[in-house]
């Protein structure tokens, strides 16, 4: 089942900043870049902004050329193969399952030429492995939990560096949950200001 999720402000920011919504892949190491999956902008104090976090997922893959596959509706424990066909390149379910029902593979099946591999959610970027080679495979993997963070100049779909990722520390479970509130207090300037701090507040 979907969940609901309600972000409320009820913090002393001044800087009108964004929160960032993401989740890491736990099946490569962790030097591996997370995609900013949601961003709320402009939500301001005392406002609230919902959004919905999916349990169904899609694939994709981008090629060398810049070309974009269309979405699929995916599950865990497949495997998917970019091929290349008479009609040009295609992404389809492979014969062979993923080897761990926890896990999502995408294998890059053509000749030539790297790609990227993606995972959907909303229609959103939610995770990719760049750069996977012919022959090589992208292993998805992910932990029932988001991360929440506030950031500054960031869009949904863009890789978060290193550096912004290592202040990004509050992670919360989402087990269990069918609805819940996202609420961020802290904030301020001054000798009263304090750090920006979230709590997810089951709702049903």
């Amino acid at each position: 089942m979907d969940i609901e999720i309600t972000f409320i402000n009820n913090s002393n920011d001044m800087n009108n900043s964004e929160i960032v919504i993401f989740q890491k892949n736990v099946a490569t190491n962790f030097d591996e870049v997370a995609i900013a999956w949601t961003v709320i902008k402009n939500c301001g104090r005392n406002w609230s902004h919902k959004f919905t976090y999916p349990m169904s997922f899609d694939v994709a893959a981008a090629d060398s050329y810049g070309n974009v596959s269309d979405l699929q509706a995916a599950t865990y424990s497949q495997k998917w193969d970019l091929i290349r066909s008479n009609s040009g390149e295609i992404l389809q379910l492979s014969t062979e399952d993923a080897g761990n029902s926890n896990e999502i593979v995408i294998e890059n099946a053509l000749p030539i030429g790297s790609i990227d591999a993606q995972i959907y959610k909303a229609g959103k970027l939610f995770a990719s492995k760049t750069g996977v080679s012919p022959s090589e495979k992208a292993v998805f993997k992910f932990k029932p939990e988001i991360y929440v963070g506030v950031v500054s100049q960031m869009n949904e779909g863009e890789s978060i560096n290193s550096a912004i990722l290592s202040d990004i520390n509050q992670k919360f479970s989402l087990l269990g949950l069918t609805s819940a509130n996202l609420i961020m207090t802290g904030g301020g300037v001054g000798p009263n200001a304090t750090p920006f701090e979230f709590n997810l507040v089951p709702t049903s």
